[in-house]
């Protein structure tokens, strides 16, 4: 599970990269699907990942307004606080308990911390693709979704 975390973050990393070398306005431009744009995109991913690992462990959520986020160096470093948080807390867990229930507090329900895990990995690619089809629209070699050629 480790291993697809840290692919996640690495791409993460790599479409922060990609960012930075196109306009604040189109990383702002209104798209069809994900969050809207790229930038709330990629905050929206932060903050999910944020937000459950909080649950898991009964911190209180959050609450990230993705809109405070309107530049990609805003959201690299939301990215950089919660990643210490995150990485703090699976590095520190066996995966033992997988289903232990959680109630995270902005939803009804309860859910198993590891279907919780594997959402949270599933959802951060999901929209990596999302990413990947709005930069071939603009005409843009999207980063690589390989994980065979990464060391991870």
């Amino acid at each position: 599970m480790l291993t697809l975390f840290t692919y996640n973050w690495q791409v993460r990393n790599e479409w922060f990269k990609w960012c930075r070398s196109v306009s604040c306005e189109e990383l702002k431009r209104q798209r069809t699907g994900g969050m809207g744009n790229i930038l709330r995109t990629l905050a929206h991913i932060i903050d999910v990942e944020c937000s459950w690992i909080r649950a898991i462990q009964g911190k209180p959520d959050v609450g990230i307004d993705l809109d405070a986020y309107n530049t990609i160096q805003k959201v690299e470093d939301l990215s950089k606080h919660y990643h210490s948080e995150v990485m703090d807390y699976l590095n520190s867990v066996s995966f033992n308990g997988e289903s232990e229930l959680i109630q995270p507090s902005w939803m009804e329900g309860t859910y198993e911390k590891g279907r919780i895990l594997d959402h949270l990995i599933a959802h951060e690619i999901h929209h990596i693709g999302q990413l990947s089809i709005w930069s071939r629209e603009m005409g843009i070699k999207p980063v690589s979704a390989s994980l065979i050629d990464r060391a991870l």
